[in-house]
């Protein structure tokens, strides 16, 4: 009681803070920039600290594990951006730019973005020479299909959906393991690599940014130990890896930049300190003493440290802080009791205090109420309001609708990561309201997707968010709401295990649409038909606030990695001072 005490008197300065002389009662994510009144805007599309200086031990301070790094298995933003910045390379990449410009599509291994054919049914790369892993050995097209394969087995859980989504001849496969490989994929050379698609798909030079589309040699294949330790195509590799303890990376000797237009690899090692206190990390880089300086921090840091952060000048200029991108959500368990009844849900989106969480999650200098489904990038710059439900909620409607189904009173669980617990507390304190009952189950964040993707271990409510994989509503509502992606264990996207044949008709037709314009505004309108469903409650769009140490330069948050720092191109200003 105490702690959330505490917490509600720090977020009430931040958020006073945050309002400044403007007198504003919200800071937009898109609205929010260079000079305006919210100060943790202060450095958006900034590049923080000036150019690096090639040397030296960057440390990240972290207060968890990596989920997966195994390229088949990483689909949490932030691991994506360590993996496929560091360890490996994929087909197509990102520039390593802030703001609007880090969107932008540019090669990695292949020479190009890929040559569409057959109406866009048939994609074709073409590998750069020279390209080489830790060992010395060349890259080959047949590593990046065993890697896309490898994405088909079912014990390598928790990666992206989109080879079995897009590529043809993909039912009942089950992946490389006992000898099988897919006719869909094709390898005519070593460079040579051909998708064979069950549809056009305009975006899949995009695609190919996931880690789907990183290499795995098939003699480096260890199964579920391949995560422990992947084969470097990157300008790093694995020195040493003590899980949930400590990562350690040096230089891949054999990474040729000539070969690579985006990644610079500053510094000589990366070390990745795990199983720290979120607020311990942020007093640590606030004060950035001796090896301190040289850090940067791998969770967000906490809501109650940005009282200790944005008033004062010299530590809010090393704060990034960018806008997320994502939709973070309260996703029911439409599988079974209660929430299988669409009255239930709907007393939900009701039932919630949205400004209460707002509050615990760090004021308005940190998060905006969401009020749908789809990020405002991909919904036309602003969120609709379809159910227009007042930000503390309506208990007193959630109640009525709850009568209605038979059910005045409630009692379900809720997970969350344990960084997530005072938005959980002020999710639990504002369902009581209306008499829903909420039992908290905290997970340790490394294994909170395994956790809430497994359905038998899946609780009544889980609280995670969904960010674009690239700016099309095609990566946002049928990885949330289509019910044919759900699976057994490695379940990612649909936590609420919503099965809607109307709706997934619907995203059957747009995705079949050619015109780019026409679709994006039936997403829109999709996102309306779905708020009326209830599959899940929209809570928050956050920022991304990192910490960065004094002696840290070249950092920016990176758009597409939810604001992730890029760390192909962050380093330090004088190596000499960094320890480890």
């Amino acid at each position: 009681m105490t702690k959330r005490t505490q917490l509600a008197l720090a977020t009430t300065l931040v958020a006073a803070l945050a309002l400044g002389a403007s007198g504003c009662s919200g800071t937009g994510k898109g609205s929010a920039g260079p000079g305006a009144a919210n100060p943790a805007a202060a450095n958006d599309g900034k590049i923080l600290g000036g150019e690096p200086v090639r040397g030296g031990t960057l440390t990240v301070l972290s207060n968890q594990d990596f989920a997966h790094l195994d390229p088949a298995r990483n689909w949490v933003m932030p691991t994506m951006d360590f993996g496929t910045r560091l360890l490996y390379r994929t087909l197509v990449t990102f520039k390593a730019e802030p703001g609007k410009a880090g969107s932008e599509l540019v090669p990695d291994l292949a020479t190009d973005l890929g040559t569409p054919s057959n109406g866009g049914r048939t994609w074709t790369f073409t590998l750069k020479e020279g390209v080489k892993y830790e060992d010395g050995t060349p890259v080959r097209a047949q590593d990046v299909k065993y890697n896309v394969e490898r994405s088909f087995a079912p014990d390598l859980t928790g990666g992206p959906d989109y080879a079995a989504q897009y590529l043809a001849g993909t039912e009942g496969y089950k992946g490389p393991l006992q000898g099988q490989h897919l006719d869909s994929v094709k390898t005519p050379d070593d460079r040579t690599i051909v998708f064979e698609l069950k549809r056009p798909v305009a975006e899949f030079s995009a695609t190919a940014t996931l880690p789907t589309f990183a290499p795995v040699p098939q003699s480096q294949e260890k199964g579920t130990q391949y995560d422990a330790r992947p084969f470097s195509s990157g300008p790093y590799k694995i020195e040493s890896y003590d899980r949930d303890k400590k990562l350690v990376l040096v230089r891949n000797e054999h990474w040729d930049p000539a070969t690579d237009t985006v990644r610079k690899a500053y510094p000589d090692r990366f070390v990745v300190v795990m199983g720290l206190k979120g607020g311990q990390i942020d007093d640590r880089i606030i004060a950035g003493e001796g090896a301190d300086a040289s850090t940067v921090q791998y969770a967000d840091m906490r809501p109650e440290s940005a009282p200790k952060v944005l008033p004062k000048p010299e530590v809010k200029n090393r704060l990034l802080a960018e806008s997320q991108g994502c939709t973070e959500m309260l996703h029911l368990n439409n599988s079974r009791a209660p929430f299988n009844d669409p009255k239930v849900r709907e007393a939900m989106q009701y039932a919630v205090d949205k400004e209460a969480v707002v509050t615990a999650g760090g004021g308005p200098a940190l998060n905006e109420i969401a009020t749908a489904y789809l990020p405002p990038a991909l919904a036309g710059g602003k969120q609709a309001d379809t159910l227009k439900i007042p930000p503390a909620g309506d208990p007193a409607k959630a109640k009525e609708l709850l009568k209605a189904a038979g059910k005045d009173t409630l009692k379900v669980s809720l997970a969350v990561s344990t960084g997530d617990k005072a938005k959980a507390e002020a999710i639990q304190q504002g369902l009581s309201r209306a008499g829903v009952e909420v039992v908290i189950d905290t997970v340790d964040p490394g294994a909170y997707y395994d956790v809430i993707g497994d359905l038998s271990t899946t609780p009544d409510m889980t609280l995670t968010g969904w960010c674009p994989d690239y700016p099309s509503g095609s990566t946002w509502i049928p990885f949330v709401f289509d019910g044919r992606t759900i699976k057994d264990k490695g379940n990612q996207g649909n936590y609420s295990q919503f099965r809607d044949e109307e709706v997934m008709r619907r995203i059957d037709e747009i995705n079949a649409m050619a015109d780019a314009k026409q679709a994006n505004q039936a997403w829109i309108d999709l996102d309306a038909t779905l708020m009326a469903k209830s599959p899940n409650v929209p809570i928050l769009l956050e920022r991304k606030p990192l910490l960065v140490g004094t002696n840290i330069a070249g950092a920016f948050g990176h758009p597409v990695w939810t604001g992730t720092i890029d760390y192909g191109t962050v380093g330090l200003k004088d190596p000499s001072k960094s320890q480890g």
